[in-house]
């Protein structure tokens, strides 16, 4: 199912730079050869093992920065993966992209599934846990408190898997939102699929089992499990925005 008029609130781009990958090493770094020739060294904002989206050889994207303070002046955002059908897909590596991507479809009001809300908190502790997000709706007295991941994971099933490597972190997330739900609040895990070519998300058991587990029972104790798929939109052929483009089954 489409989401409606999804790339009207895209998060922006500005000026991306395309490039070849042609490693990426030591996790936050990235060499990429640019069209122009220049081989320059870009920060690889993801600190997960990316295995279905490290593909050396493939086209990708870069912000750059005219920051002084910055280390690196260039940041990995975008790659053009090939696909079964011979066509490519974008996948962002960005895994800081993720909350606003959501946040912009939050703020829009575009997520049927989380509507009627009328104010929304970031980073809301939980425990020993921050949550990503809070909505509230003060006439209601409604809450819905929100952890968002990003999904890039494809394997060669074809299936789309969180997490690509194993998650404490995310498991820890998973036992908060359980918790909130055992004491009769609204708790989300919504799964940002930044991959064109993912279709439905399921627990990666074959990487992290103590997450699928934990994901199962989460969702047996009222834990609502969404998904959404991005979307990239281009302008003058460069990606000038990404957005929640369609919603997609979650294979519990």
């Amino acid at each position: 199912m489409s989401l409606t008029s999804p790339l009207r609130c895209a998060l922006p781009y500005k000026a991306l730079v395309p490039g070849i990958l042609l490693r990426r090493y030591k996790r936050f770094l990235a060499d990429i050869l640019l069209d122009d020739g220049r081989e320059v060294v870009a920060h690889c904002p993801n600190t997960g093992s990316m295995k279905s989206v490290n593909v050396p050889g493939c086209r990708v994207w870069l912000s750059p920065s005219d920051n002084p303070k910055r280390r690196l002046a260039w940041t990995w955002e975008l790659i053009e993966l090939p696909d079964e059908s011979g066509k490519t897909v974008m996948a962002s590596i960005h895994t800081g992209r993720a909350n606003r991507i959501v946040e912009t479809a939050l703020e829009a009001r575009r997520l049927d599934a989380l509507a009627g809300y009328s104010h929304l908190r970031r980073e809301v502790k939980v425990g020993e846990s921050r949550l990503d997000f809070l909505l509230e709706d003060e006439a209601s007295g409604r809450r819905a408190f929100i952890e968002v991941k990003q999904v890039t994971l494809k394997e060669d099933d074809g299936h789309g898997y969180f997490p690509a490597s194993v998650s404490t972190r995310g498991l820890k997330h998973l036992q908060a939102l359980e918790a909130l739900a055992r004491e009769g609040e609204r708790a989300v895990l919504v799964f940002c699929v930044a991959h064109e070519g993912i279709a439905d998300v399921g627990p990666a058991t074959h990487i992290d089992p103590a997450y699928a587990a934990g994901l199962h029972s989460a969702a047996a104790q009222g834990v609502e499990v969404l998904a959404y798929g991005v979307g990239i939109e281009w302008k003058d052929g460069a990606p000038s925005g990404i957005a929640l483009e369609r919603s997609l089954p979650v294979r519990l």
